[in-house]
C-alpha cells in the first residue's frame, strides 16, 4: 500500500446497551489514509455481517470505491465479528447488541482516538448500511452524507424471515445450549446455514446464467460444478466463523431500525425526516435482502436523497463486487459523484 495506516483497538470500558444490559466494549479498527489538518476527509466504513476488517479493504484504494490519497477511512469492526467484542471471547456477552449500540460507541471512539466530531461521509455494504443509516439519523450534526449500499432504514420482515431461518438452523444444532451459545462449534448446523445463505445472496437471474460456474458467463464465480461452489464458496466462508458470533450478529441485524430509540420512538417517518445528511440509496435491482421498493418506500422522507439501484443479476452481491468489474464500475462512479471527486 501506498498510503498509510494505522490500526488498534479502543477501549469504551463498561457499556450500557439499549437493553440495559453491559458489555466491556472492545472496538477493533483500522484507518487507511492521512487525517486532514481541519478533519474535514473522514469517512467510515463499518463492516458487514460476518465480515472483518480485512475482508473490506479490496476496494481501498487511489483507483477503487475510496480512495486513501483524498479520505481518511475508519473501519470499524462491529460488535461479534471476532476482533471487537464478541461471545467467542466473553462468557457473558449481552444477547443483544443493536446496531444503536454500535454506533455510539463507534462515534465515542472517533472523538476519543483523532477528535473526530464530524464525518464527510459513512459509507456501508449490507450491514454496514444499516450502521450508516443509524449513523445519519442518530447524529445529523455529524454525518455530512451517506452511501447506503444495499440497505435500508429498518430491517423488513420478510429479510427477518430469512434471518430467523438461521437462527433456527442453529438453535437446532445438538451443541446449541440456549441463547446462541454452543458447548462446541455444529460444524453441521453451519454446513446448512452456508447453503441456506447461498440461495438468498444471489439472485435467480445470477444461477440461471450459470454464472456460478467457471464455464458460464465472465464475470462468474469460477466453481466447476455447484456442489463445489456451495462448499468453497458458503460452507467454508461460514464453517471459519465461530457460531455464536454467526449467531449474535444476526440478531443484531434483525433489530435494526433507525426508529428503535428514545429519539424517535418507534416513527419511522420521523426518523427519516431528522436526517440531514444527503443520502445515496444503492440497492441491488435484485437483492432479496434489501428491495429497492423498501428504498423506494423511504425516499419521500428524505430531505437531500438519491436511488441509483444497481442493474446486475448478482443480487445482493452486487453492492460488494469483488469478483464483477462492471458492479464496481458503477458503484465508484456513483460514489465519486456523491463524495464531489
Amino acid at each position: 500500500m501506498d498510503w498509510p495506516t494505522q490500526q488498534g483497538i479502543y477501549d469504551a470500558g463498561t457499556v450500557t446497551l439499549q437493553s440495559g444490559m453491559r458489555l466491556q466494549a472492545q472496538l477493533s479498527w483500522k484507518t487507511h489514509g492521512t487525517l486532514a489538518p481541519d478533519k474535514s476527509n473522514v469517512i467510515v466504513y463499518p463492516t458487514s455481517y460476518g465480515a472483518q476488517h480485512p475482508d473490506l479493504e479490496w476496494l481501498i484504494g487511489p483507483d477503487k470505491i475510496l480512495d486513501p490519497t483524498r479520505w481518511f477511512i475508519v473501519i470499524p469492526d462491529m460488535f461479534g465479528n471476532g476482533l471487537s467484542s464478541s461471545p467467542s471471547d466473553s462468557d457473558d456477552y449481552p444477547t443483544l447488541v443493536t446496531i444503536h449500540d454500535n454506533v455510539q460507541v463507534q462515534r465515542r471512539a472517533l472523538k476519543a482516538l483523532f477528535g473526530i466530531d464530524h464525518v464527510a461521509c459513512v459509507y456501508g455494504w449490507s450491514m454496514g448500511a444499516l450502521q450508516a443509516y443509524h449513523w445519519a439519523a442518530l447524529f445529523p450534526d455529524a454525518v455530512a452524507r451517506i452511501v447506503v449500499n444495499c440497505g435500508v432504514a429498518r430491517t423488513a420482515v420478510h429479510n427477518q424471515v430469512f434471518l430467523r431461518s438461521l437462527m433456527a438452523t442453529l438453535e437446532a444444532a445438538p451443541q446449541h445450549v440456549g441463547n446462541g451459545r454452543f458447548s462446541s462449534e455444529p460444524k453441521a448446523a453451519k454446513r446448512a446455514f452456508g447453503r441456506i445463505y447461498a440461495a438468498w445472496a444471489l439472485s435467480q437471474d445470477f444461477y440461471r446464467a450459470g454464472r456460478h460456474l467457471a464455464d458460464g458467463p465472465q464475470p462468474n464465480l469460477g466453481a466447476p460444478d455447484l456442489e463445489t461452489f456451495l462448499k468453497t464458496d458458503w460452507e467454508d466462508r461460514f464453517g471459519a466463523r465461530p457460531a455464536a458470533n454467526l449467531y449474535a450478529q444476526l440478531r443484531t441485524w434483525d433489530a435494526a431500525d433507525i426508529s428503535a430509540n428514545d429519539l424517535y420512538d418507534g416513527d419511522l417517518t420521523a426518523a427519516l425526516r431528522a436526517i440531514r445528511a444527503r443520502v445515496l440509496l444503492m440497492p441491488g435491482a435484485t437483492d432479496l435482502y434489501f428491495r429497492t421498493a423498501d428504498n423506494e418506500a423511504e425516499l419521500p422522507h428524505l430531505s437531500h436523497a438519491a436511488l441509483r439501484p444497481i442493474p446486475s443479476i448478482w443480487g445482493h452481491r452486487a453492492g460488494n463486487p469483488v469478483a464483477n468489474p462492471d458492479d464496481m464500475r458503477f458503484i465508484q462512479t456513483e460514489v465519486r459523484a456523491w463524495l464531489g471527486q
